[in-house]
């Protein structure tokens, strides 16, 4: 086995970015992944105490399906995102600068449902990707578990879909939920694998229209007896992990 790609996602359920490697700490999440979370009209979160919360108190693409056709490239050093989508001009913006919060507000407005809860504000932990596990996770994807998806689907799909971390190939169809409980090294990386991802009407969507087109959810459901693809995992050895390190049960 070996990785295939790595994806980042610098702000919860808006847009996505495909790196060449990346330093991962041992007991963290993946560095930039989730930094930043969009609230809402009804969030509960305690600014005065940052911490992780719920994925409920977040703008998500399973509410608001057009959020998942949103890209993002991030300058690190800048601290800036720039976010792209089909139906808009794209937008470079400081998430930490309130000015440009605003701008992204007015930006995002044309993609969110005015009859359902409406982003308000961009919020983020100090050394805690906010993600939808309740302890710091990253996920693993298996792309011959998405082969089989998109087989039985009749229709090709893209790895955007499922919204990942790591892409391995070389492994069996579903063979990473045998892998629960075991480590699994990725070049110079320790992960424990830790428990299936349970999935949401997100993955229906394109994210490339962020439309929904697929009846991915109910495929899972039909086809496979379950609603899980991929696998939540800690990372337990730190180092550096690159697209073509060599993947190896432990």
């Amino acid at each position: 086995m070996q990785v295939a790609a790595l994806f980042r996602h610098p702000i919860k359920s808006h847009g996505r970015e495909s790196i060449d490697q990346v330093t991962l700490t041992a007991g963290q999440t993946m560095p930039w992944d989730r930094y930043w979370a969009v609230t809402h009209d009804a969030t509960k979160f305690d600014t005065s105490a940052p911490g992780w919360a719920h994925c409920r108190n977040f703008m998500l693409g399973a509410r608001t399906p057009a959020l998942a056709g949103i890209w993002a490239r991030l300058d690190e050093a800048e601290r800036r995102v720039t976010l792209s989508h089909c139906d808009l001009p794209d937008l470079s913006f400081c998430p930490d600068d309130q000015s440009d919060v605003a701008r992204f507000l007015s930006w995002v407005a044309p993609l969110c449902d005015p009859d359902r809860a409406l982003p308000k504000d961009i919020i983020s932990v100090p050394g805690r990707g906010m993600t939808d596990s309740d302890y710091p996770t990253l996920s693993v994807m298996n792309m011959a578990s998405h082969d089989d998806v998109a087989l039985a689907l009749g229709n090709p799909i893209t790895l955007e879909r499922w919204r990942g971390n790591i892409w391995l190939q070389g492994a069996t169809a579903w063979v990473e939920f045998d892998w629960i409980g075991r480590r699994l090294r990725l070049g110079e990386v320790v992960l424990l694998i830790r428990e299936p991802i349970r999935r949401c009407m997100v993955t229906n969507t394109n994210p490339v229209t962020g439309l929904r087109d697929t009846e991915t959810l109910d495929t899972l459901k039909t086809r496979f007896g379950h609603q899980d693809f991929g696998v939540y995992a800690e990372v337990v050895e730190t180092g550096t992990l690159r697209t073509g390190d060599k993947a190896t049960l432990i």
